[in-house]
């Protein structure tokens, strides 16, 4: 290019400037920054403009306007392929800017009336919104993988510009909700609920700063006020960022992940795994309703098994090995596959006990006694061995966990579902195949079991839901439910379960609900054990592929 490219540097985050500064200068940019970057930049031996000699006009009203400078603002606005703009920068002897590097105050460290930055939000909105010809940093990691693209490519890419836009929209939205859960935090008489301070932060640079800060919800109307609504703020705003790319969301074809509010450290963030396959969406979720609950029963050891969100077992006792046991008693059919927390440290007699039951999913507890770890995950090669060392922890800050959804139009990422989710995709198991009219119950019993919260089976017959049994621990029971609310109705139609049969008895219980079809995923260890009993009861069976758990 015959004009040479402007970059301008307000930052008050200031790891990397430098390097990155004597990066451009190296490619023959120019530099332009704000009192505070100016003076570091030249400090390095670096040529540089401080912004208020390049627009001429000195800082004022205390540097609560330095930037605010059509200099400034249309060298990042102006839109390069419009002849008018182009004509009134030539008109207003304002010079293109190529490159904004900016990033803001952490305001939540020294909130106050003279911390709220105005020039920085704005070149940082300038820039993303013309990110057609401008592209904003505002991260100090994105230096690096910008220099490289300059020197390798002599510009960024419109992709780049993009990404680093999208990112620049985020970091002030952070910063104004930062603000604006300040400002709920007050109210007319001042400071409300914690104390808050108006005195400036040392060296703001320009009012440039970072939100590293984590983002609490809206303070709300006070827990003792009478009103209507007392407690519960009128908007909350979250900013959250992705701490943990989990194995996968409620069911296989889902995606998950674990997030937490920015610059925070949530619960899992101080969770150690000692042993097993990374955990998934569920497994998260249930091990959060475990341990709540395990560390709610007391200060005597302790032990709950949760199976689908619910507790299928809980006890405490004088020792752990006693309490886990009591607990697993309670329903040793759900207790397979389920989430065991405790709230004492697993000794060699409670792994001893855990070794003989059930295999569970996920194993979370405050420690594990010399050779316990060894044990069970030579014994549960797929148990998840989780460790929290703060133990007692409650309730505060367990983050979010999300998944992708299936249904179009919902709020969230919608998943691509697999070819096994079409209906004419099913397999076929059973030496019997379903009727045209057995697989229209069987269709129209999926979609109603999917919408069902888990454990669920649901009994169908000629576009109806005769029998609907959700939200148990096990699926035996939840069959039990449906086969008595249909009382009959359903014979001769279709039996339809959210996850997959793991033993006969499931098939049993359909059988003897009048099912002449059951659909399922399929997928479990005991399929052929599954399948011989559908054909010992003359019964058609057919796998979706797709599981379709809903907590």
């Amino acid at each position: 290019m015959n004009e040479p490219r402007r970059a301008l540097i307000s930052v008050y985050d200031k790891a990397g400037v430098v390097e990155l500064a004597a990066g451009l200068v190296e490619l023959g940019w120019e530099l332009i920054a704000s009192a505070g970057s100016a003076r570091l930049i030249a400090a390095a031996g670096l040529p540089v403009a401080d912004a208020a000699d390049y627009t001429g006009s000195p800082p004022m009203l205390g540097h609560r306007v330095v930037t605010l400078h059509p200099r400034i603002h249309g060298g990042i606005l102006a839109d390069r392929d419009d002849p008018a703009h182009r004509a009134d920068l030539e008109a207003n002897g304002i010079d293109p800017i190529d490159l904004v590097v900016v990033n803001l105050y952490p305001f939540g460290a020294s909130p106050g009336i003279e911390t709220i930055d105005i020039g920085g939000p704005t070149m940082v909105r300038a820039a993303a919104k013309n990110h057609a010809h401008v592209a904003v940093v505002v991260d100090p990691a994105d230096y690096r993988p910008v220099l490289h693209e300059l020197r390798s490519e002599a510009d960024l890419a419109a992709s780049t510009r993009l990404r680093l836009a999208r990112k620049a929209f985020a970091h002030s939205a952070a910063y104004e909700a930062a603000i604006a859960d300040w400002f709920d935090a007050r109210d007319e008489s001042g400071v409300r609920g914690r104390e808050l301070s108006d005195e400036p932060a040392p060296d703001a640079d320009d009012g440039s700063g970072l939100h590293s800060g984590g983002v609490p919800v809206g303070a709300g109307s006070d827990a003792g006020d009478e009103s209507v609504g007392a407690g519960l703020p009128p908007v909350i705003r979250l900013d959250l960022e992705r701490a943990e790319v989990l194995r996968y969301g409620e069911n296989p074809h889902q995606q998950g992940a674990r997030y937490r509010v920015r610059g925070t450290a949530g619960f899992f963030d101080g969770v150690v795994q000692r042993g097993g396959p990374v955990p998934s969406y569920l497994n998260l979720m249930d091990a959060a309703a475990a341990w709540r609950l395990a560390h709610d029963l007391g200060d005597r050891p302790a032990a709950v098994i949760v199976k689908h969100a619910n507790p299928c077992g809980a006890a405490f006792a004088d020792d752990l090995s006693t309490a886990y046991s009591r607990a697993f008693d309670c329903d040793p059919r759900s207790a397979f596959g389920g989430v065991v927390a405790v709230n004492t440290v697993i000794d060699e007699a409670t792994a001893a006990a855990m070794a003989a039951a059930a295999q569970a999913d996920v194993v979370i507890a405050p420690g594990y006694a010399s050779g316990v770890i060894e044990r069970l995950a030579a014994r549960r090669a797929n148990t998840r061995l989780l460790e929290v060392p703060r133990a007692g922890s409650g309730g505060v800050g367990w983050g979010l966990a999300l998944r992708t959804l299936d249904s179009p139009g919902d709020f969230l990422v919608q998943s691509r579902r697999g070819h096994q989710a079409d209906p004419a995709d099913w397999q076929v198991v059973t030496a019997r195949q379903p009727t045209p009219a057995e697989r229209a119950d069987s269709v129209f019993a999926w979609r109603v079991c999917a919408h069902t919260s888990s454990n669920a089976v649901v009994l169908a017959r000629d576009g109806t839901a005769w029998g609907i049994g959700a939200g148990q621990q096990n699926r035996v029971e939840a069959g039990r439910i449906a086969a008595a609310k249909a009382a009959g109705r359903a014979a001769g139609g279709a039996c339809a379960s959210d996850g997959f049969y793991p033993f006969a008895d499931g098939i049993a219980a359909a059988a003897e609900a009048g099912a002449a079809v059951v659909v399922q995923p399929g997928g479990s260890v005991n399929d052929a054990e599954v399948i011989a009993a559908a054909d010992e009861h003359n019964i058609a069976m057919l796998f979706t592929g797709e599981r379709q758990f809903r907590h």
